[in-house]
């Protein structure tokens, strides 16, 4: 195992130092143990790096709030061991890392395996909204329904000691890096850019998993060029541990068959596993999907800067999708040109300045809704300190701080709208 250097990941080397190298990553709350099932089989052909993701496993708490923010670690740490070119298999977050990895660096990716992953992982306010549950209640919750969102039924049930070994993972992993990494998972939207994925692909999902499923396999497919599909029975969202010898099976094939030749940038790279020839004669796995058109973003002008667009995005961030979309849908003629200053001007320019981190500004500006009487704008407020950062105990404070300079009538009408929010916000959902 590794020492872990800042900015770097913890990981341990498997397999020949002669073989090319197979990296395979983690999904989130779990550690490289995941892969403990694949090794023995993969190391015969690579020499097989994993990692852990920060705090995770051990691994210092080093917080990282980006899929790119992970994958610069990540090629940071393959730098210092001199690993140029690789092949890649990543589970669910460890898939947005190759994924990230295959649009940013594309030279020193052979081949990619995005297993149980998705372009985008469900919305935002999921992610930032699970954020505010750890935030409030610690890791337990989580760590407790870890089992129903990874494995079927029938496996939980069979493999107790594997169904807790999944509880142990996640309890022990460093809360704030668990966060950091929904915040990442929340910022993730790759389905743009999903036709500049050049490196030859397989997509692999369990047929029951409900987190990132068929569905959001097949919309993988879709937008690779050169992608495959295949879908194992039986098996949820970690299918690596549920189903471990299809997975092997699975892996062993692409990337025996489908390690693309290197860039031309004048390094040295790793030769290419050789073909098996019995695996080659397999019969391939056909893309199934229903392809949809990519989404385009409208350039600016050269210069100008999109206030509005930097304000929907804070004002996204801050309060969430749901909440802003209900806001512009109910805009109409009369009342367009208002939530078009309050985008533009209150969020992209206020909200986005740096003189103050977004956690002050909610303290700030919850003081100020007090203060004004404004308890409908409170309920989205507390909302939005919640998923700033504040916890539940620190929005009490700039409460009872409010309630000696704005009033104690004001303060208490406050409390209550704040505490219904705090109660809907932080309670865990099964």
């Amino acid at each position: 195992m590794s020492e872990t250097p800042p900015n770097t990941l913890q990981y341990p080397f498997d397999g020949p130092e002669d073989a090319p190298v197979l990296i395979l990553g983690p999904s989130l709350g779990t550690t490289w143990h995941m892969w403990d099932r694949q090794v023995p089989e993969l190391t015969k052909q690579w020499r097989v790096f994993r990692f852990d993701l920060p705090g995770h496993g051990g691994a210092p708490a080093r917080p990282a709030g980006s899929v790119g923010e992970l994958a610069d670690r990540l090629l940071a740490t393959l730098d210092a061991l001199g690993v140029q070119r690789f092949g890649y298999a990543g589970c669910a977050l460890g898939g947005a890392i190759g994924l990230e990895l295959a649009l940013r660096r594309p030279e020193r990716l052979a081949s990619l395996a995005l297993v149980a992953a998705s372009p985008r992982f469900g919305t935002a306010d999921e992610f930032r909204q699970r954020g505010v549950v750890v935030r409030s209640n610690g890791l337990d919750p989580i760590a407790r329904s870890a089992p129903d969102r990874w494995f079927t039924g029938g496996f939980a049930a069979a493999q107790p000691a594997i169904t807790e070994w999944a509880v142990q993972m996640v309890r022990t992993t460093d809360p704030g890096c668990y966060i950091a990494a929904c915040e990442a998972l929340a910022g993730f939207d790759v389905r743009p850019e999903l036709g500049r994925v050049g490196a030859p692909t397989l997509v692999l999902v369990g047929s029951d998993d409900r987190v990132t499923g068929p569905a959001e396999a097949r919309t993988l497919v879709a937008g690779i060029p050169d992608a495959r599909l295949a879908v194992v029975p039986g098996a949820s969202h970690l299918v690596p541990v549920e189903q471990p010898a299809a997975v092997t099976d699975l892996l062993v094939r692409h990337f025996s068959t489908a390690w693309q030749q290197p860039f031309d940038t004048g390094q040295t790279a790793l030769p290419a596993a050789p073909v098996n020839p019995a695996l080659a004669a397999a019969p391939q796995f056909a893309p199934r999907a229903e392809i949809a058109p990519a989404v385009v973003p409208q350039a600016q002008p050269f210069g100008e800067p999109d206030r509005y667009g930097t304000g929907l995005k804070v004002r996204r961030e801050v309060l969430g999708d749901a909440h802003v979309d209900q806001v512009l849908a109910q805009a109409d003629d009369f009342s367009g040109d208002f939530q078009e200053l309050v985008t533009r001007y209150a969020w992209g320019e206020v909200w986005d300045r740096p003189g103050l981190d977004r956690r002050t500004r909610s303290c700030v500006t919850l003081t100020a809704l007090v203060a004004g009487g404004h308890l409908e704008e409170l309920a989205a407020h507390t909302r939005a300190a919640l998923r700033n950062g504040l916890t539940p105990d620190e929005i009490k404070e700039v409460l009872l701080q409010a309630a000696v300079y704005c009033g104690v009538p004001a303060a208490n009408s406050a409390f209550r709208v704040a505490q219904q929010v705090i109660r809907e916000e932080t309670t865990p959902t099964e």
